[in-house]
């Protein structure tokens, strides 16, 4: 076979204890460890292009003339493009070529959504909201493909960095857009365009080999069968948790508010709340590799549920000190989940991400909104209680898992397919 269509991890290794062994170790652990810095800055990109519209949208609203009704209708539009598209990418990555999404998504994403500020209607905008939606799905899944495959012996630790990077960006965008725009004018978000190229150029040059299906051999959905039930209790696991974390991170600043803090006051809360869920998606896959992800997944939910609950009986920074810690319990699961899932399926790495990270993200997503109207019957306060048991229910699906350590492992080699060829600054690509 060509050195050009060997495995990524295709090459027998030489025996243990030579040199060329730790040689080939250290050459293998440098690669890795390039190939994920490589991806998760190219996700700390992409997720911060992802948040450009809500920061906007004060500025958007007056200049398109758009109700609010209009507003959430394109915010839905952008949803169901960026997350529950990544199904459908996952698929194209595990049967064609990976490393096209990888690079491509950035671009789209990149290209459409820095010029959200020269939309001149809402026809415009919405063509812009979604074409730059689906650039951001399909970074994802061949993304954390290959963020788990660098991962080696530690695919948590891998992933917990890839969605970890995607967090900070989410988090950072309303920090650089807003200031942007609101002293340059809407048609600054241009300028926002060089780094999304920046990432294009690299990947282009230096992204690794990826694995691409056998054409002649696609991979089948009906090898999942075996896994089907594994994989849909990991799906309501994450749905469950999205819909928790978005629903608080939706209407704390309402409650906040409610208790005499100004939006300010409200907005840096909700800032805490986000950075300590970032902190909880970083180290929880690191605890998955030692302890295993369904443990992990099992605790961190239970964990979260006293603080969640005992945060409703305080009040402003009390109330947002424990809803903190709670919020660094429940995320810490986010990237155990995806890197769980890629056990299980190996052969459909990209497939099972995507459900994983954007089906089950955006249905959490879809049926947030859903908290407003119970908000309305019962009041915001006991609604959020009733949300914070919704970690219960997802550790309960989490216990009929099944045991994770005889399966916490990477593909194989023979699992894995063919590879691309690297960009022409990779020096694993022959």
């Amino acid at each position: 076979m060509e050195s050009s269509q060997q495995s990524v991890v295709m090459d027998s290794p030489p025996r243990a204890g030579t040199t060329a062994a730790r040689e080939a170790v250290s050459t293998r652990g440098a690669r890795d460890a390039r190939a994920l810095g490589l991806v998760s800055s190219a996700h700390f990109t992409v997720d911060t292009f992802s948040n450009m519209y809500a920061p906007l949208l004060p500025l958007l609203i007056p200049r398109l003339g758009l109700s609010l009704a209009a507003a959430g209708g394109l915010a839905m539009a952008f949803q169901a493009a960026a997350s529950l598209s990544q199904v459908g990418f996952g698929r194209l990555a595990d049967r064609w070529r990976p490393r096209v999404l990888l690079v491509g998504g950035p671009f789209l994403a990149a290209l459409m959504l820095s010029l959200l500020g020269f939309a001149r209607s809402r026809l415009e905008l919405g063509f812009l909201l979604v074409g730059g939606g689906l650039g951001v799905a399909a970074f994802h899944p061949p993304g954390a493909m290959l963020a788990y495959r660098s991962g080696g012996h530690q695919p948590g630790f891998a992933m917990s960095v890839f969605v970890t990077s995607g967090t900070l960006g989410f988090a950072m965008a309303p920090l650089v857009v807003a200031p942007l725009a609101e002293h340059y004018g809407l048609h600054a978000t241009a300028w926002l365009m060089g780094p999304g190229l920046l990432v294009f150029l690299c990947f282009l040059w230096k992204a690794p080999a990826m694995p691409s299906a056998n054409r002649a051999h696609g991979r089948k959905l009906s090898e999942l069968r075996p896994v089907a039930r594994p994989l849909g209790l990991l799906y309501s696991v994450v749905v469950l948790r999205t819909m928790a974390t978005l629903s608080f991170a939706t209407f704390v600043p309402v409650l906040l508010t409610e208790q005499g803090m100004s939006v300010s006051q409200a907005g840096r809360a909700v800032a805490l709340y986000l950075f300590a869920c970032g902190i909880g998606g970083f180290w929880g896959g690191t605890l998955a590799d030692r302890f295993g992800p369904r443990r992990v997944i099992i605790i961190s939910l239970v964990a979260a549920t006293p603080f969640v609950l005992t945060s409703l009986l305080f009040d402003r920074w009390t109330f947002a000190l424990l809803l903190a810690v709670g919020g660094c319990f429940l995320q810490s699961t986010q990237p155990v989940n995806v890197s769980f899932a890629q056990t299980l399926a190996p052969r459909h790495a990209a497939t099972v991400s995507s459900l994983m990270m954007g089906a089950a993200w955006g249905m959490g997503g879809i049926l947030a909104p859903a908290t407003g109207w119970v908000g309305d019957q019962l009041g915001l306060r006991v609604t959020l209680f009733l949300l914070g048991l919704l970690p219960l229910v997802a550790a309960a699906c989490a216990a009929r898992l099944p045991e994770d350590r005889r399966v916490h492992a990477p593909a194989r080699s023979a699992e894995v397919g063919v590879a691309e060829p690297a960009g022409t600054g990779n020096a694993g690509a022959a």
